[in-house]
């Protein structure tokens, strides 16, 4: 019996495919670093999960209003407005069980079948399978290294079309790190607001940024709130991964197309969930500091180690917990070599083709790991590859 032809396309996600090849190689007795999936490996901070414990033993156990709790909503307004420099009414703030609904909902929203949609390459692999299943077509502008991994902009201008209908931005980025200047901002914003295109901004990882820099968001650029959605969530800062619970932010008009979808798909996010996200944003951020910190000195640590290891060339990144080394030199495919690293050395990394075709030459490492499981995978893959 035939499927949808809106399912053709779809791929599982790189990261789920080498976890499953090395838990099998654990159950056969093999000792595998796991640096492929992209999650905190700190537990989710003490007193979050008491406010969520609290949150079920006081019965916050029922339904909520589609678009979350109006408390959250208002402290999640006045959290990322000021960390963006913008204003923000809480009727343009959506949660959701995690990030992914407001990447997917606004794109169900806002795409025709046959309109063309702009996203990174290399990328999160959600961008083009959401931009598929709403009838898109996706146009991948090509990132690169020299750029510290941006956009590159003169390909920007060249894949523009009549059709452009949605641009997808991700800074800090998953799998490079990189983070895009204000100026690439503004040379898109420009383009935006002309043209008359929507942007997605996928702001996940806009609190894990390093040396003191900060992250720019296209939506506190002049006129581009009235055309930008803000897509951010607690599982990378606040290491609630498990919880499931994100925000969106978008114009009113928007916000209220996007509950109907969340109506009549996941109802609403559970209740006690979002009492511990409020919680999260009102209480000290000391330990979120804390763990930024420790991330910092992690990625010194592995981009060091990286460039040690002859034929391997890591740049700094900027932000997220990932880093994406160059590998060209080997004239190997990513997945071969990738395949050889987790069977050979034991170490679980991804081939940065899982992030699409501009990836090819890159493999990607998450250093949200201990510093003993980053020496280990260091010394050998060094003696894999040397």
């Amino acid at each position: 019996m035939p499927y949808a032809s809106r399912l053709d396309n779809l791929q599982p996600e790189g990261a789920y495919v080498v976890m499953t090849r090395a838990l099998a190689l654990e159950a056969q007795g093999r000792q595998i670093i796991h640096l492929e999936i992209g999650q905190p490996d700190f537990e989710t901070f003490p007193h979050i999960v008491e406010e969520g414990v609290s949150a079920l033993r006081g019965g916050f156990t029922r339904y909520n209003p589609p678009l979350g709790i109006p408390e959250l909503r208002q402290v999640v307004a006045t959290y990322a407005g000021d960390q963006r420099g913008m204003e923000i009414n809480p009727n343009q703030v959506v949660i959701g069980p995690g990030a992914k609904p407001g990447l997917f909902f606004p794109t169900l929203a806002l795409i025709e079948p046959g309109d063309e949609v702009l996203y990174p390459d290399p990328g999160f692999p959600t961008y083009p399978a959401m931009i598929e299943v709403a009838g898109g077509i996706p146009i991948p502008v090509p990132l690169r290294e020299e750029n510290d991994f941006s956009f590159d902009l003169s390909a920007f201008n060249d894949l523009l079309s009549d059709k452009t209908r949605l641009i997808i931005l991700n800074s800090p980025a998953n799998p490079t790190g990189g983070v895009i200047p204000r100026s690439d901002l503004e040379h898109i914003a420009q383009v935006a607001l002309e043209r008359k295109i929507w942007v997605i901004s996928d702001e996940i990882y806009a609190r894990l940024v390093y040396d003191g820099k900060n992250v720019p968001s296209i939506a506190s650029i002049p006129g581009m709130a009235d055309r930008t959605v803000i897509v951010d969530g607690f599982s990378k800062t606040y290491a609630m991964t498990g919880w499931r619970l994100g925000f969106a932010i978008m114009p009113v008009s928007l916000a209220q197309k996007v509950e109907l979808l969340i109506t009549h798909s996941i109802g609403c996010t559970a209740t006690f969930t979002q009492r511990a996200g409020l919680h999260a944003l009102e209480a000290s951020q000391e330990l979120v500091n804390r763990m930024v910190t420790e991330y910092q000195q992690r990625r010194d640590r592995i981009v060091a180690g990286l460039n040690n290891i002859a034929g391997v060339y890591c740049r700094m990144p900027q932000g997220s917990f990932y880093v994406f080394p160059n590998v060209k030199s080997f004239n190997t495919p990513s997945d071969q070599l990738a395949s050889r690293l987790l069977e050979e050395a034991g170490v679980a990394v991804l081939p940065g083709t899982d992030f699409g075709d501009n990836g090819e030459g890159y493999l990607r490492l998450c250093y949200a790991t201990s510093n003993e499981n980053i020496e280990r995978a260091l010394e050998n893959m060094s003696a894999v590859l040397n």
